[in-house]
């Protein structure tokens, strides 16, 4: 099933409870999806573009950029990027407010169907692993699996330590994962096309 809107901001119409957000933003067709925590954290309220706007953010989008995720324009590649909490904040969002934005969250993120959730973060891995993969989050130390592989039910996800934390090393071995997945048949599909009548296939995300 493809995505109807070519829409790069917001494409799905959005509307949280709050006056300023930073809405998902890239492909809505995207095989490869960036969750951020919110923008307080990740940048962007400012510029109404999750990933953008302090230094911690601009060095993500290097390594996008050098991974072919963003072209040299800063414009997503089969990319789409957006936050668990979408609303700028006034402080730290409680774990209350996290709870109200999920759904929104979960709507967008179901609504891209990616192959591939890219994780940023603690909160953001977590989140991703616990609701996402039958991979127990409590189990996983993210300094172990920044930049590796991890096969959910449905996605492959590959998680990040926080750029504001990353060494140069850390910065090169997420650039060449993300290279070296996207040389790879990556995609998550199943074919359910055994399920209906007639010899065609039906394949879905």
């Amino acid at each position: 099933m493809q995505n109807v809107t070519d829409r790069t901001s917001n494409p799905f119409g959005m509307q949280p409870p709050c006056e300023s957000f930073v809405p998902g933003y890239g492909d809505a067709n995207a095989d490869f999806h960036v969750v951020g925590d919110h923008p307080g954290v990740h940048g962007g309220a400012d510029t109404v573009v999750p990933f953008t706007g302090t230094p911690g953010a601009e060095r993500f989008r290097r390594a996008l950029t050098a991974a072919g995720l963003l072209d040299d324009d800063g414009e997503p590649v089969e990319l789409f990027l957006s936050y668990l909490h979408a609303c700028v904040p006034d402080g730290e969002p409680t774990e209350r407010d996290y709870t109200e934005m999920e759904p929104f969250f979960d709507a967008e993120l179901r609504a891209i169907t990616a192959h591939v959730l890219l994780p940023v973060g603690e909160r953001a891995t977590r989140h991703v692993l616990e609701t996402y993969t039958a991979i127990v989050a409590d189990e996983v130390d993210l300094a172990e699996v920044h930049g590796e592989e991890l096969h959910g039910s449905g996605w492959l996800v590959v998680p990040a330590l926080d750029p504001d934390e990353w060494t140069d090393d850390e910065e090169a071995a997420y650039v060449d994962a993300l290279r070296d997945l996207r040389e790879t048949d990556y995609e998550r599909e199943a074919d359910l096309g055994r399920f209906l009548v007639g010899p065609e296939p039906y394949r879905v995300r």
